[in-house]
């Protein structure tokens, strides 16, 4: 059972070469390809960002998520959540890495997963909105059985985090599963029929999709995480705003292939006053804070970026510190804070070590932990 609040991180396992990617992007494709390419967009601009310590890493390769363990672990890092891609029966991506490491005892750090169930679009890399990729599909009882089956393993080793003796389950966008009740119910009976006392689901959920009648949803979930970073309500976040400063920020419309592109500048926030939004009060007692330490997808998306321009490891340390004290005076939420990511290069989303601040992004994490006690 979790006691003292744990940190987890987001894990992405894109870092080697599958052949979807071969197939879409080009032979050998990983993101640091996108890593290297991304420019500067305007004065200051930190552009391209590049990997230090751990350099441009092939997760093929063993001794990298080993590394990554000793790392995480060493500057108060308590889980990965490993991003996990099933698209349906028998329809995986990059699941290797969360593969070999399930085989690789050197590999300490607790994990769990997160469901990203959501399809792939080109948007990812710059293309349009409707250039789909591949598709999630919900395929209903013998399809989500295969699932579980499939993740029964992880959730019987004993670094899977698990709390009250239940497998933690992250479900990215469980809005968009049409029979999520009954998906919910089966992986509870199917994890009770195997030893368990069922799953613990954390579900994540923006605050318009709560707003909206979603709460249904959440009231079937342990936990959840309150994604404004989804374009928040207009009176709860500064993200809010996005669609607003689309508008001012259109140039002229461009039509290709029959699609309109509006946004030709990307949209930029100062990421003080944006995480000044974030740190408010828990919705209820479910809510777990995410937190993050830059925002910036430039490599990615180019022009079209969402940046959060000025953070710097001092100010992630200020962010940090403030989930970490709104948790210690609701000691009836989980006692959890969701950091995005260890290592979303593409989107400027890492606690790895980079060119220019090193390790300071993971000595503030150490910091928070050692002036709370939680180590």
């Amino acid at each position: 059972m979790i006691k003292k609040i744990k940190f987890l991180a987001y894990y992405l396992p894109q870092f080697h070469p599958i052949p979807e990617n071969d197939l879409w992007w080009g032979k050998g494709f990983t993101e640091w390809l996108n890593v290297v390419k991304a420019k500067p967009l305007f004065k200051g601009h930190y552009q391209p960002i590049l990997p230090a310590d751990l350099g441009f890493y092939d997760l093929r390769v063993p001794a990298v998520q080993e590394e990554q363990s000793k790392m995480a672990l060493e500057y108060g890092i308590d889980g990965f959540i490993y991003y996990q891609y099933w698209f349906g029966k028998d329809k995986m991506l990059l699941e290797g890495p969360a593969e070999a490491m399930l085989e690789n005892k050197k590999i300490t750090i607790p994990f769990c997963f997160c469901w990203a169930n959501e399809t792939w679009k080109g948007i990812w890399h710059g293309l349009h909105s409707s250039d789909v990729l591949i598709k999630q599909l919900y395929q209903g009882v013998e399809a989500y059985k295969s699932y579980f089956n499939y993740l029964l393993p992880f959730f019987k080793d004993e670094r899977y985090i698990k709390i009250d003796s239940k497998p933690m389950f992250h479900i990215y966008k469980p809005e968009e599963i049409p029979d999520i009740k009954s998906f919910l119910k089966l992986f509870n009976d199917l994890a009770i029929e195997n030893g368990f006392k069922g799953i613990h689901f954390i579900a994540t959920i923006s605050s318009d999709d709560f707003a909206l009648g979603h709460n249904e949803i959440f009231g079937k979930v342990d936990s959840g995480i309150f994604i404004k970073m989804r374009y928040g309500s207009e009176n709860q976040s500064v993200f809010a705003k996005i669609n607003k400063k689309i508008k001012k920020n259109i140039h002229g419309k461009l039509k290709i292939n029959g699609h309109i592109d509006e946004r030709t500048k990307p949209l930029i926030f100062d990421y003080k006053k944006g995480v000044e939004k974030l740190n408010g009060e828990l919705q209820n007692k479910k809510s777990i804070p995410q937190v993050f330490p830059n925002w910036d997808n430039t490599a990615r998306s180019g022009k079209k970026a969402l940046i959060f321009r000025n953070s710097t490891p001092h100010l992630w340390q200020e962010h940090l510190q403030m989930a970490v004290k709104n948790l210690i005076k609701n000691v009836e939420n989980p006692q959890i804070v969701i950091i995005k990511s260890w290592n979303e290069w593409a989107e400027g989303n890492h606690l790895e070590p980079d060119g220019k601040f090193g390790r300071k992004w993971l000595e503030a994490v150490r910091n928070v932990k050692q002036n709370n006690n939680l180590l």
